[in-house]
């Protein structure tokens, strides 16, 4: 957790809550019958989030929705604990200690998520045709002067600042821990017919290791939720480019591109803006 790692960057004028501005869209894309994605956007409570379902049967399309809509409905029912965020300083240290009310928040996002995992993982072994399911999970809370993450799988969530993307999320997946480990280089990595293979994932067992962050927000800042079916074929400099426009235009177009460029899999956009 780094939640002063951008430092002070805000001006004297500035005002908490920040309002935001977001669309989503999700596309089939060119090669899948099934789109099993699903995303939830709540501007007024601040929460953002992708899935990319995974099973037979259509056990994937399954796990996604109930993650997303069970990680949701836990966030918004701490709702207290959630709005403590918007009263926080910007940059305080102190924000991260373990009583206060950001780190209180990341805890509600890190339950949320093992919420949807114990739910999917229930339906799962309830239902043979969907025994094993599981879904990736990306999401991101907006609240006063913080954006805090959850984090499974290899979707992500890329922040741009003053024309710069940067990736906040890690993906889970066996090559990225091979380039973490130094077994493989990135364009090893690029080549590998196991770029796709997951190392964690929501349902697929009863409890998964959440990755959880959080980072300062200022007035500008926006930010791309999407699954892979998306950032496989975006370049940074793409991102920062299509983040400058408004953000249903965004998000249209940056699925435009996935499909253009092969659409291989299923395609969610989800932009957020903050101003």
């Amino acid at each position: 957790m780094d939640a002063a790692a951008y430092g002070h960057d805000f001006g004297p004028a500035e005002r908490f809550p920040l309002r935001k501005i977001s669309a989503g869209v999700s596309d089939v894309g060119r090669r899948r019958k099934v789109n099993e994605d699903a995303f939830r956007i709540d501007d007024e409570l601040g929460l953002y989030v992708v899935a990319d379902g995974m099973g037979g049967h259509s056990a994937g399309e399954v796990a996604s929705m109930e993650a997303v809509e069970t990680l949701h409905g836990m966030v918004a029912r701490n709702l207290t604990a959630v709005q403590e965020m918007d009263s926080l300083a910007p940059s305080s240290v102190r924000d991260a200690e373990a009583a206060s009310p950001l780190h209180r928040a990341i805890r509600v996002m890190e339950s949320a998520v093992q919420a949807a995992t114990y739910m999917v993982f229930g339906l799962g072994e309830s239902n043979p045709e969907q025994k094993g399911m599981g879904t990736t999970m990306s999401s991101l809370l907006l609240r006063g002067p913080y954006a805090i993450t959850a984090q499974v799988g290899d979707s992500r969530i890329y922040r741009v600042r003053e024309g710069v993307a940067q990736q906040i999320t890690e993906d889970h997946t066996l090559v990225a821990w091979q380039i973490k480990k130094g077994l493989i280089t990135e364009e090893e990595a690029r080549q590998s017919r196991q770029k796709n293979v997951i190392t964690r994932a929501v349902g697929s067992r009863e409890y998964v290791q959440v990755d959880t962050r959080s980072l300062t927000v200022q007035s500008g800042d926006a930010f791309l939720l999407c699954s892979d079916g998306l950032h496989g074929y975006l370049d940074d400099l793409e991102i920062a480019e299509l983040l400058g426009l408004e953000p249903q235009d965004a998000a249209n177009r940056s699925v435009e591109l996935a499909n253009e460029r092969g659409g291989r899999d299923n395609i969610t956009s989800v932009v957020v803006r903050v101003v």
